[in-house]
């Protein structure tokens, strides 16, 4: 291989189809570098690179040019202020689900101190590790029903010194007792939804949930019932077009309070509501 600088090594990775900032991490990834060193790009433009780091480079630079998602090049993705280890078990935690953390610890803001709160479909630990890290005192469980995704989320645990509760199951089968808080980022894409394809390196598992996307997210609220305290919240995540229909499906499972956030496009991402029955009530027939 011809020697490279790291603009030329950077210019051939945007030849390849990587967007700036993209090549830009690669390399500093390859360097040993963290991703706030990229000022020192700019002021080394003219180094030659080792011909191992180089090839390297071009290496990672093909993946990412495939489609694999550059969290799972690194081993690791920025959520909440925290870095997470993540790979091809989980799906990678998205920006937009900080909406969801930012709307839960709002809402914890008027409970106990030591609310019980519960992640459903825990995926890399990301919503139960935010919450953990942002308000300690809390009680936090997470579930997912992949032993895969589970480990992943161990790991992140144990990496960040948080303690959490993990249970292997599907949504609530496995879980006892009742919370101040459920919230949950559920697989929510349509099984014929045309932009799967963009996303074939994620585990389809964790993104689709039925002809309409909503299987799950109706499982869900129908469980959700015999989970809560009384004025207990069930937040949730779903797609860009389906706010209406989950307030409605939590309007019909007796939510109160029904409401919407945006995410940071603007786009109504999360809908919750708040449970007014009493502790422990039957799961309603889902809809």
């Amino acid at each position: 291989m011809t020697t490279l600088t790291c603009t030329q090594a950077l210019t051939a990775a945007q030849t390849l189809g990587l967007d700036r900032l993209d090549a830009q991490l690669l390399l500093l990834h390859v360097l040993g570098k963290p991703d706030s060193d990229r000022a020192w790009l700019l002021a080394h433009d003219t180094d030659l690179l080792p011909d191992a780091v180089a090839q390297e480079f071009q290496q990672l630079s093909l993946r990412r040019a495939s489609g694999e998602p550059l969290a799972y090049i690194v081993g690791s993705k920025e959520f909440f202020g925290m870095t997470l280890q993540v790979d091809a078990r989980v799906l990678v935690p998205r920006p937009d689900t900080e909406t969801l953390v930012e709307w839960a610890l709002h809402c914890l803001a008027d409970l106990p101190a030591a609310a019980r709160v519960l992640d459903l479909g825990t995926g890399s630990g990301a919503i139960a590790l935010a919450l953990k890290n942002s308000q300690p005192s809390l009680d936090v469980t997470a579930v997912d029903t992949s032993t895969d995704a589970l480990a992943v989320a161990r790991a992140n645990a144990s990496q960040h010194q948080l303690a959490i509760h993990f249970i292997e199951g599907s949504w609530l089968d496995q879980v006892d007792g009742h919370f101040h808080l459920i919230a949950s980022n559920p697989p929510y894409v349509a099984d014929a939804d045309p932009h799967l394809p963009a996303l074939a390196h994620e585990p389809l598992q964790a993104l689709t949930a039925g002809p309409d996307g909503l299987s799950d997210i109706r499982h869900i609220i129908a469980q959700a019932t015999a989970h809560l305290l009384p004025q207990g919240w069930l937040l949730l995540e779903h797609g860009y077009d389906q706010a209406e229909a989950v307030c409605a499906l939590l309007t019909q499972h007796g939510f109160t309070e029904v409401q919407n956030r945006t995410d940071l496009a603007g786009i109504n991402r999360c809908s919750g509501g708040r449970w007014t029955g009493h502790a422990g009530s039957p799961p309603q027939t889902a809809g």
